[in-house]
């Protein structure tokens, strides 16, 4: 097989994905199964469909036409605002936009009335964190602004966490978000049909003792995919933080000096170089790089570290007697931002393995009889 390559697992996406579903749903909250961190990838996203999640979101509306062209049933949500550029586009293809500026959802509504077709549009509120949002003083006067526009039609309003500055969700910003839904509901007399309270940095609140409110709905990619809270990255209970793996190959192996010779510079990308003399190490090259992956976010096997990258190469040293033979397949492990880079490289193969029906499980299970 190919390499380098991500290994996926789409059972253990499945069992994630079905596991937080389930959890989740004994809070009144759904699940929104986020797939712009698999460029969109059909077979991910029926596996998440299949196992419960409500609806699919993306933030390219080039992932979104790709899910449509190959057939996903599903209904769909642009999670970042939409460029006036691709209103068009956004129309014909997504379902639910989620929006901060009046400008963009005035164009929405013209390129839907020449669609001849309603757009929904969630508003999202600024609660600490500075990326997108609208203040909550301004938001029940964008809410009436919306509502008397054609062809939009008010969904609800959300909220984005921990993304730029790391703020935590948690009892009090939530409860502020369920605040406003109250109150644009007594205000305007509209319903609030969608509270989506956030991402998979949510997880601890949601599945906490705190009382979820009005919150009815969180946008999930990374914890299905990793198996890992975003607040500080750690595992969660019952779920499988392999679903996805990078495969990479050796393709040089040598007993190298550990400080460099010469007089010295940058490196490739800017950094400093590495100046600590260790003696001898044994090296080995890998064949991918930093257009491919960030090489930060990759959690090498035990007895590896990862001492660097260039474009192309991946550099290696290894605590063990004997080096790596060329052709060797060394696997990592990803974070989040690994995983996206990997996913968009179109040097990097994917192989996926596909969920077991019940009775190819239990043959799995079976011992392999003697030929």
């Amino acid at each position: 097989m190919s390499a380098p390559r991500l290994e996926i697992d789409l059972g253990k996406i499945y069992h994630n994905a079905r596991t937080l579903v389930e959890r989740l749903a004994r809070r009144g909250i759904s699940v929104t199964g986020v797939t712009k961190a698999t460029l969109g990838s059909a077979e991910i996203a029926a596996t998440l469909l299949r196992a419960g999640v409500k609806s699919l979101g993306d933030s390219r509306i080039e992932n979104i036409e790709a899910l449509r062209l190959a057939r996903i049933d599903a209904a769909m949500t642009l999670i970042r605002s939409p460029m006036l550029s691709q209103v068009e586009r956004v129309v014909r293809h997504a379902d639910v936009s989620f929006n901060t500026e009046m400008e963009v959802i005035k164009s929405l509504s013209l390129a839907a009335q020449k669609a001849d077709c309603v757009h929904a549009v969630v508003l999202m509120v600024e609660l600490g964190d500075l990326r997108e949002g609208i203040p909550p003083n301004e938001l029940i006067d964008c809410v009436r602004q919306t509502c008397a526009l054609p062809h939009i039609r008010f969904k609800g309003i959300g909220t984005n966490l921990a993304c730029r500055s790391g703020v935590s969700p948690d009892a009090e910003n939530m409860a502020v978000l369920s605040g406003l839904a109250d109150a644009i509901e007594a205000t305007l007399g509209l319903k609030v049909e969608i509270v989506s309270g956030g991402n998979s940095a949510n997880i601890a609140w949601a599945l906490g003792d705190t009382d979820s409110g009005r919150i009815n709905d969180l946008r999930l990619g990374e914890s299905i995919l990793l198996g890992c809270e975003t607040l500080y990255r750690q595992p969660i209970e019952g779920l499988h933080s392999d679903a996805i793996t990078l495969v990479a190959e050796v393709i040089e192996a040598r007993t190298k000096p550990s400080l460099p010779s010469g007089t010295l510079a940058q490196t490739a990308f800017g950094e400093a170089p590495p100046v600590k003399d260790r003696g001898l190490v044994r090296q080995s090259i890998l064949a991918i790089g930093q257009q491919d992956i960030d090489p930060c976010g990759l959690h090498a096997p035990t007895g590896i570290k990862i001492m660097g990258a260039s474009s192309d190469h991946l550099i290696l040293e290894s605590d063990s007697e004997k080096l790596m033979a060329v052709g060797t397949e060394v696997t990592f492990q990803l974070n989040y931002s690994a995983l996206v880079r990997a996913m968009t490289s179109p040097f990097v193969a994917q192989r996926i393995k596909p969920v077991l029906a019940p009775r190819q499980k239990e043959r799995a299970l079976l011992p392999q009889q003697s030929r």
